[in-house]
């Protein structure tokens, strides 16, 4: 994992950097959004205001040669900018009061309400005909700006953080989903140079056997010890492939296999008496020790008896010439348990972290311990799916003791 620790970080980099842009792009675009609705709101309610000027017009006619009429103050807004009023009568002469600017020629015509500028200012313009005269009607435009300024601001001092946060939030979390892909990537990597490895080993046997078998004749002597040596690598071989193949269906299953209550004393004695006969070609002694009540848990009872068979396959390789191999089960508060002791050379203390890896055989071994090292990992493969919890210790001979336990359970 350490070796790969920096492609993990600039992997993560390159995606956090993608989602920050992601979001730089969604956010630029709902602040244009936003500024845009405020601005239509704000305006329609200008020209709402506007429209409501003409409705307070007199509509009996305007004196003549008079100033522009006093359309008085919004009722909903008494406080609002102040209009400009502008009077055009017939001929063209624009009358306004003192201080107010001098009306465009442009916007004489004004009808419905629109946007111009007078003086500098943003104004929003609209005309209505009254009898022989027209009155047009502006308002300056500072609430829209000013809400537009404030709108502006507030996004551009919340975008930094809100990146920075998207930014390092995307890293964080990339690095978390990424460092369990990049070991799964390269666990299955070494794998598969174990497992090349591994099956190197008899081919290269096999394939030495058979070409000098075919090289010159040989007596019968040479050909018997040829085809036991080719018989133990091709064996070797088919054990190698059924457990890679197994931790594969393993690895690759979906679903959780169903659960029964399992009589843990049975499975040990079952498994017992299918090595009865590999402890007695080693002279082994092979003894079970059963509980004095049936002890129980809730798991696969498959998958319980291969761990069984495992650990009790284990202890017959390292265990030497006449040792022995006990298999007992207990209960211990409210757990089940099995354990499983040799007379071997036991587990060195530093060993102990890595020898459920596959692959992986302890450095002092005795006994036929020529496997490919996937016992113990299937073992561990089935206590981590039925919720099992090890326990790695010296046995009463000075070998290894493995210990599996399980929260206890009901035979029902």
């Amino acid at each position: 994992m350490t070796a790969h620790a920096p492609g993990v970080r600039r992997r993560s980099i390159r995606v956090a950097l993608a989602a920050t842009a992601v979001v730089g792009v969604a956010y630029l675009v709902i602040s244009i959004g936003v500024v845009a609705f405020v601005t239509r709101d704000l305006t329609g309610q200008i020209d709402q205001r506007l429209t409501g000027t003409f409705d307070r017009l007199p509509h009996g006619g305007l004196p003549p040669n008079g100033g522009p009429p006093d359309p008085g103050r919004d009722p909903g807004r008494p406080f609002g900018a102040p209009l400009l009023v502008w009077r055009v009568d017939e001929s063209g002469a624009v009358y306004a009061d003192t201080g107010t600017p001098t009306l465009p020629d442009e916007l004489r015509t004004a009808t419905s309400p629109e946007t111009a500028t007078i003086d500098g200012t943003a104004f929003r313009v609209a005309g209505w005909d009254v009898g022989d005269d027209r009155i047009v009607v502006a308002t300056a435009m500072d609430q829209v700006s000013d809400a537009q300024r404030t709108i502006l601001l507030a996004e551009l001092v919340i975008a930094p953080f809100l990146l920075g946060a998207v930014f390092v939030g995307a890293v964080v979390v990339g690095r978390r989903v990424a460092y369990p892909i990049e070991a799964a990537r390269r666990r299955q990597l070494e794998f598969t140079a174990d497992a090349s490895h591994e099956l190197r080993t008899p081919l290269s046997v096999i394939e030495a056997h058979t070409s000098l078998a075919l090289a010159q004749p040989r007596d019968a002597t040479w050909y018997h010890d040829a085809f036991a040596r080719v018989d133990r690598e091709s064996k070797r071989m088919r054990r190698l492939l059924e457990d890679m193949l197994w931790l594969a269906r393993f690895d690759a299953a979906q679903e959780p296999r169903a659960t029964e209550p399992v009589d843990l004393g049975v499975l040990a004695a079952q498994a017992a008496d299918r090595f009865a006969a590999v402890a007695e070609t080693r002279h082994l002694t092979l003894d079970v020790h059963p509980p004095r009540t049936p002890v129980a848990i809730a798991a696969s009872p498959e998958l319980v008896d291969r761990l069984i068979g495992v650990l009790v396959d284990n202890a017959c390789k390292y265990s030497p010439e006449g040792g022995r191999v006990d298999v007992s089960v207990a209960t211990d508060g409210g757990r089940s348990a099995v354990s499983v002791d040799d007379s071997g050379p036991g587990i060195p203390p530093d060993e102990r972290d890595r020898i459920f890896d596959r692959f992986h055989r302890a450095g002092s071994t005795s006994g036929d311990a020529s496997g490919a090292g996937l016992g113990l990992a299937i073992g561990d493969a089935i206590v981590r799916a039925t919720g099992g919890r090890w326990s790695v210790g010296v046995s009463p001979a000075g070998g290894a003791r493995f210990t599996v336990s399980w929260p206890r359970a009901s035979l029902g």
